[in-house]
């Protein structure tokens, strides 16, 4: 069983911070490496980041794991999706069905939202999370590539589930 406790306080985004460190870099490094790795985390994941990110309307979330914080996810509300911006759970907790619950939880936020359909991207290297997206009802609608500034691109997938 997961808790799931959104981010409103100053402490809630540098714990967010110090998970997005550590996940990013055991997970994206070997995809992308280490210098994109570098200016993701300092531009959309850094304190300042993430706290303009909430004032824009993204909503962040702790997964916490028998009271420990284990991951974080973040949505946005779109015109016509829920759009899952963020899903993330440390590496020694996977396989326990966070990811599965936490997607639950998300669906429920779609549904009070009053959205059909969830969206997230995905970088298409990145083949054991497409598979599990894949196994939880999302269908790819295509690539998309996107300059994020300083020679970095992200080249992903978008996927999409019917709520």
């Amino acid at each position: 069983m997961i808790d799931i406790k959104q981010v409103v306080a100053n402490t809630d985004i540098h714990n967010v911070v110090q998970l997005a460190d550590t996940i990013w870099r055991e997970h994206y490094i070997p995809i992308v490496g280490k210098p994109q790795i570098d200016y993701m985390l300092e531009k959309y994941q850094s304190a300042s980041a993430i706290s303009e990110q909430i004032e824009n309307g993204y909503e962040y979330y702790l997964m916490l794991y028998n009271e420990k914080e284990v991951g974080y996810l973040a949505i946005l509300q779109e015109k016509s999706a829920l759009f899952l911006s963020k899903i993330y759970v440390l590496k020694s907790f996977r396989g326990l069905k966070i990811g599965k619950q936490a997607m639950a939880f998300i669906e429920t936020k779609a549904r009070t939202y009053q959205k059909s359909k969830i969206r997230l991207t995905v970088n298409i290297h990145n083949v054991n999370s497409i598979e599990a997206y894949t196994k939880l009802g999302f269908r790819n609608a295509g690539p998309q590539v996107t300059d994020i500034g300083s020679g970095f691109i992200m080249d992903d997938y978008v996927l999409v589930k019917t709520v």
